[in-house]
C-alpha cells in the first residue's frame, strides 16, 4: 500500500455498451490488467493498486469457495469504511457470493433480525461496530462455524481476518455468474422491527454501470464518496467507478473541511453527495478558498435537493451539476442536469434512459400532466424482490393498462408538461387538514427562502379543529435574532390560507439518517411524547 497517487497513466477498459451482460467481477478483473499499477483506491491515507488489490480479491474469493461458499449463498459486513470491506465486497461477488452490507445505524435487535433474514454465513466487522454485535454473537444460527472475521481488533470468538487470509490462494477465480443471480442485498432504513431487505441482480448492478459510464465514471475519473458503504448512495457510484477503470476516493466519516482538502489534493472529477452535505460544504466560510476546477461532475440523491442549494452550487462549483431521484428497489429514476436546465431546479428533472415514470392516484388510475398523485415507474434496473418477501414486492407493483409492471414510490409528485418530476411527499407524510391535502414540501419551499432559515422540516401534528395541521421545525443561521412569531407571521404571508402553519418550533438542528434524510418520523414522536407528558 501507499499513500501517494499514482499518474492516471494506461489504457481504457473498453468497455462497450453493445457487449451485452457482463458480470461485474469480468469488469474489474479487465480495469486491473490494463492499469494494473493504478492506485485505484484511496482510504484515509492508504492507497492500493490493482495489482494489490486483485490480489486480496482473488484471495477472499478462494477462501470462500475453500469453505463451500457460492452462488445462492451470503455473506453479510458491519464496519467501518476501508480497504479491507472493499476486498470483502469484491471478493465475494468473483466467488458468485451475495453480499449483505449492513447498516452500524440499526439497534442490535434489527440486525440480528437482518442476519437470520438474510441467512448470511459469514459476518465481517471492525472495531466501530463490535458493541451492536456483541448482544447476540454467538446465537446466530445461519453463520458457520467459525464464521465471525474481525478486520481490526482481537476479542474471544472472533477470527482475525489476515489470519483467515493466509494461504488462501491468489489466482483468478471467478464462477459463472448469470444475470439473475443476487449481486448484493440491502437493507431498508426508517422502519420498526426487521427492515425489508432489497436483492439487487448482478443484471440491475450492470444497468448502474452502463447509466453511470454516461456520466464520465471511467478512466480518468476520480470519485469522491464521503457516504457509508451500506448505502446504495454509494454503490452506485462507487462500483461504477471501479469496474470501468477509475479511482476511488473513499471517506469513512464526512468532514467539511477534510474533504475540500482531499478535492483539492486529489483533483477529484466526480462526487457523490446527498444534499446535507452540499448544504453544509456550500456554508463552509472557506468554501472559495478551495481550487476545485478539476470537478466535471458533481452527483445528488437520497434526498430532494433545495433549488437554492443547486443554485448556489451552479454559481460557486465548477462542473455539472445532476440531481438523481430513485429508489434503492429500482424501478423509478430521474436525472437533472441544473446546468441544462437552470429553469427546472425546483424538479428533480425527467425519466432517464430506459425509465418511465407515471403519476396514478390511490385506486391506481393514470393521471393527466399537472395532476398530484402517486409516482411509479419502471426501467431495466428493478429488483428481484423484498427477500422472503413475496406479499411486499406484490404489494408495489402497479399494471399498466398495457401490463407492463411498474413500481409504487410511495411519493407524491406532479409531472409537468416538458416532462419534468416535482416532488412533494412521502404518501404517509401528506397533510390531511380540514378535508384538504397540504403538502409539507411547498411549505419548506417558502421557508427556507426566509433569510435566517438555515435548515427546515414541516410535519403533520394533531388538531381539535383541523384533524391535522403543519407544524415548522425550523433551524436558524448562527448569527439569527428572529423568534418563532417572527418566521410564523413571515411565512403564513407567503403561503395559501388552507397551508399556513399552526406555529413555528426553533430547533439546534434537525435529526438525519447518514444518507441525510430528515427523520420525519422522530420529530413527529418527539412532538406528541412532550404534548402527552
Amino acid at each position: 500500500m501507499s499513500g501517494t497517487p499514482a499518474p492516471e497513466t494506461g489504457t481504457n477498459s473498453n468497455f462497450n455498451e453493445d457487449d451485452g451482460f457482463v458480470p461485474f467481477p469480468r469488469l474489474v478483473q479487465r480495469a486491473a490488467q490494463e492499469n494494473p499499477d493504478l492506485l485505484v483506491l484511496k482510504v484515509e491515507g492508504a492507497a492500493v493498486s490493482w495489482r494489490e488489490l486483485i490480489c486480496r480479491v482473488n484471495q477472499v474469493s478462494n477462501m470462500l469457495a475453500g469453505r463451500g461458499l457460492g452462488r445462492g449463498d451470503k455473506v453479510a459486513v458491519l464496519a467501518r469504511s476501508s480497504i479491507e470491506y472493499i476486498t470483502v465486497y469484491l471478493g465475494s461477488l468473483q466467488a458468485g457470493v451475495c453480499i449483505v452490507p449492513l447498516s452500524g445505524m440499526a439497534s442490535s435487535t434489527q440486525l440480528e433480525g437482518m442476519l437470520r433474514d438474510s441467512g448470511s454465513q459469514m459476518l465481517f466487522a471492525s472495531k466501530a461496530t463490535l458493541d451492536l454485535i456483541s448482544p447476540f454473537h454467538g446465537r446466530i444460527e445461519c453463520l458457520i462455524e467459525d464464521g465471525y472475521i474481525a478486520f481490526d481488533f482481537e476479542a474471544d470468538g472472533w477470527r482475525g481476518f489476515e489470519e483467515l487470509m493466509r494461504g488462501a490462494s491468489d489466482e483468478d477465480l471467478i464462477v459463472d455468474i448469470q444475470p439473475e443471480d443476487a449481486f448484493n442485498l440491502i437493507y431498508s432504513s426508517g422502519t420498526t422491527g426487521v427492515p425489508k431487505g432489497i436483492e439487487q441482480s448482478h443484471y440491475m448492478r450492470y444497468e448502474h454501470v452502463i447509466r453511470f459510464k454516461a456520466m464520465g465514471l471511467d478512466k480518468g475519473a476520480v470519485t469522491m464518496i464521503a457516504t457509508a458503504l451500506y448505502s446504495n448512495t454509494t454503490l452506485v457510484a462507487l462500483l461504477p467507478t471501479m469496474a470501468l477503470g477509475g479511482r476511488v476516493v473513499l471517506m469513512p466519516k464526512f468532514d467539511t473541511e477534510e474533504y475540500l482538502k482531499l478535492a483539492e489534493a486529489e483533483r477529484a472529477t466526480h462526487t457523490m453527495l446527498v444534499p446535507v452535505q452540499y448544504q453544509r460544504l456550500l456554508r463552509f466560510e472557506k468554501f472559495d478558498d478551495f481550487d476545485l476546477d478539476s470537478f466535471e461532475v458533481k452527483l445528488s440523491t437520497s434526498a430532494p435537493l433545495r433549488e437554492n442549494v443547486k443554485r448556489d452550487a451552479l454559481d460557486r462549483w465548477p462542473g455539472k451539476m445532476i440531481e438523481i431521484y430513485g429508489l434503492t428497489e429500482g424501478g423509478i429514476g430521474t436525472v437533472l442536469s441544473a446546468t441544462e436546465f437552470p429553469d427546472k431546479l425546483a424538479s428533480v428533472g425527467k425519466a432517464g434512459e430506459g425509465a418511465e415514470i407515471r403519476i396514478i392516484t390511490d385506486e391506481g388510475l393514470e393521471l393527466p400532466v399537472g395532476e398530484i398523485g402517486e409516482i411509479v415507474g419502471r426501467s431495466g434496473a428493478m429488483m428481484t424482490g423484498y427477500h422472503g418477501r413475496q406479499d411486499l414486492t406484490d404489494a408495489m407493483i402497479w399494471i399498466s393498462p398495457e401490463g407492463d409492471k411498474f413500481y409504487k414510490s410511495g411519493d407524491m409528485g406532479r409531472l409537468d408538461e416538458d416532462g419534468f418530476l416535482y416532488l412533494l411527499d412521502r404518501k404517509k407524510d401528506m397533510i390531511l387538514s380540514g378535508g384538504f391535502n397540504i403538502y409539507a414540501a411547498d411549505i419548506e419551499a417558502e421557508l427556507i427562502k426566509h433569510p435566517s432559515v438555515s435548515d427546515v422540516a414541516v410535519i403533520a401534528i394533531p388538531s381539535d379543529e383541523w384533524g391535522e395541521t403543519p407544524l415548522g421545525l425550523v433551524v436558524l443561521e448562527n448569527s439569527a435574532k428572529d423568534t418563532e412569531d417572527d418566521i410564523k407571521l413571515w411565512v403564513n404571508e407567503r403561503l395559501g390560507k388552507t397551508q399556513r402553519v399552526s406555529a413555528i418550533l426553533l430547533r439546534n438542528y434537525l435529526p438525519r439518517s447518514t444518507i441525510g434524510k430528515i427523520l420525519k418520523r422522530e420529530l413527529r414522536d418527539e412532538y406528541l411524547s412532550q404534548i402527552t407528558n
